[in-house]
């Protein structure tokens, strides 16, 4: 077998607190949204570049505090976005990390976790500050 993509299903629980983090804070667009008729949860797919995510308000569709890991480029400068933004209930910290890259972690409003890397480059990462999370 060889996977063509890998898609994490994360739960959610509040569409519009779904949309305040997801789409309004990391940038991400909707591809779609499903409901199976009016007044039921709703699953969706949201993309950024090449990240693709599925939300899911349906019970059973993956657990609160679930993980995401995904390596990347261009990590720095997508945080110091983020933080720009002064969005109210999230400051993700800079770390470099004990497997050499640099990373942050947001946490979304549902107890998931997303950690963002990239490996660690003497040159290209030299004037960064680390600092936690606040």
């Amino acid at each position: 077998m060889k996977a063509e993509q890998v898609i994490p299903i994360l739960r959610i629980f509040d569409y519009q607190k779904t949309i305040e983090f997801y789409v309004d804070w990391l940038g991400f667009e909707i591809v779609w949204e499903h409901h199976f008729e009016d007044n039921t949860p709703v699953y969706m797919e949201v993309k950024k570049d090449n990240i693709t995510l599925h939300l899911s308000e349906h019970h059973g569709d993956g657990t609160p505090g679930s993980r995401v890991f995904i390596w990347g480029e261009g990590v720095a400068d997508y945080h110091k976005e983020l933080i720009d933004k002064k969005y109210k209930y999230n400051r993700p910290g800079l770390e470099k990390t004990f497997y050499n890259a640099i990373a942050f972690t947001v946490d979304d409003p549902f107890g998931n976790k997303i950690i963002f890397n990239e490996k660690f480059d003497v040159e290209k990462h030299k004037n960064l500050e680390f600092y936690s999370n606040h």
